[in-house]
């Protein structure tokens, strides 16, 4: 398999029990970044970081623009903004909301693996639009790995069911399944920054 150096993950309805439950069974020390669309108002901006961080040993925060990209960190777009991800760091970007949603989880999948290529992993949660379905076809037309939350456990399966018709192979998994094999990836220090940020590999 080949080595991960980025996990992208999109939720909309229902996300936050989704999201919380994954990161919960992570281990404190996980050292890949994994960067999080999740639709909401405005309004749980502030109180959804500080609902996830209950969980997680992890540090959560907003990826701010131009930030580099840290390993073991998670990082939730900020309301309104697309998240980019270019080489090592994060844009965001005002551009139309795509499926309705800024941000927009596509957005986010597709500028993954233009600058990670197969180094990607995709993670598609429960959701009530098709949103993300495009991304992760496109991470997995470039060798990375898609794994969609097992429809029949997902609050709204629209999500889901949108991303495995674009993504057949995909692995299907309950939350439990995800966050436990989410846990078994990691980065060496070998693929790390030496600041700990994630860098762009060129060994693709």
């Amino acid at each position: 398999m080949t080595p991960v150096d980025l996990i992208v993950m999109g939720a909309s309805f229902g996300g936050l029990r989704a999201v919380t439950a994954i990161l919960a069974g992570i281990s404190e020390g996980f050292s890949l970044p994994i960067v999080i669309v999740q639709h909401r108002l405005a309004e749980a901006e502030e109180r959804l970081v500080g609902l996830l961080q209950k969980h997680t040993a992890l540090k959560v925060r907003e990826a701010e623009d131009k930030e580099d990209i840290a390993c073991g960190n998670v990082y939730l777009a900020p309301t309104n903004y697309h998240l980019l991800i270019e080489p090592g760091c994060f844009a965001l970007s005002t551009e139309a909301p795509v499926c309705h949603a800024r941000p927009s989880i596509d957005m986010l999948f597709e500028s993954a693996e233009y600058s990670y290529k197969d180094r990607v992993l995709g993670v598609v949660l429960t959701g009530a639009s098709s949103d993300g379905a495009k991304g992760a076809a496109s991470i997995r037309r470039s060798g990375g790995m898609v794994i969609v939350q097992a429809p029949e456990t997902a609050e709204s399966r629209v999500m889901p069911e949108a991303a495995l018709h674009e993504v057949p192979d995909a692995r299907v998994l309950r939350l439990d399944e995800i966050a436990a094999f989410i846990g078994t990836l990691g980065a060496s220090k070998e693929r790390k920054g030496e600041d700990g940020s994630a860098g762009q590999h060129t060994d693709y």
